[in-house]
């Protein structure tokens, strides 16, 4: 079986990831919030329903991935998502290959994440006080910073589109590390090794990027 493997270290990017894609559930009817506020309730909200319980949650990780599930259900824009992570490949796909390769990949996501939730050892989650200002009216950023138990700093940059007057995240950005870019490269590495055979690729999709790359970081 194809790998779409960096290096993994205790699942350390899902933890980070969960964080981003969570940040927007706060956004759903409450336009009126920005998005810096938006992830700053959020990712309080989300860590308080973590913390003290991550233990259970690590004996119970079908638990956690339902409340994952629940959580994304309208908030992740995954058919945008995976349309992105399939890039030039995404117009010659069946219709059927376009959903299953979105099914896909978001269950992966969901897996993934759950399992970095309760196994990152985090000290703090900081959302920027000064972010840059927005390019555009229906797309911008939100600068955040993990701080992990031995004092590493990982910056944590959101992407969220304005789609259907909601804010949705589409990407993240981790220590300079395009997560999204990263996927598609994979993908298109992928339909190269199985001589573009969608279902193939899509049969045997498991991306994953670890703790070493994200350390050494990368350019934006």
């Amino acid at each position: 079986m194809t790998h779409f493997v960096v290096v993994v270290n205790k699942w350390f990017l899902a933890g980070l990831a969960l964080c981003l894609m969570l940040a927007a559930s706060a956004a759903q009817g409450q336009e009126e919030r920005s998005p810096e506020q938006l992830i700053r309730d959020s990712v309080d909200e989300l860590m308080g329903k973590i913390e003290g319980r991550r233990e259970y949650f690590a004996e119970h990780t079908d638990e956690l991935e339902s409340v994952v599930e629940a959580s994304l259900k309208d908030v992740a824009n995954f058919r945008y998502i995976g349309a992105s992570v399939m890039g030039r490949y995404f117009g010659n796909a069946t219709p059927e290959q376009r959903t299953r390769f979105v099914d896909t990949f978001r269950q992966t996501l969901i897996d993934t994440y759950a399992k970095g939730l309760v196994t990152f050892d985090y000290r703090e989650l900081r959302v920027l006080d000064n972010q840059r200002e927005a390019r555009y009216e229906d797309q911008t950023s939100v600068a955040m910073e993990v701080v992990a138990t031995d004092g590493q700093v990982y910056p944590v940059s959101y992407t969220l589109r304005l789609i259907d007057g909601e804010w949705q995240v589409v990407n993240v950005i981790v220590n300079g590390i395009n997560l999204g870019l990263t996927f598609r490269n994979q993908f298109d590495q992928a339909m190269r090794e199985h001589d573009r055979d969608y279902d193939a690729v899509i049969d045997n999709w498991s991306p994953e990027v670890g703790v070493e790359e994200l350390e050494e970081g990368g350019s934006a």
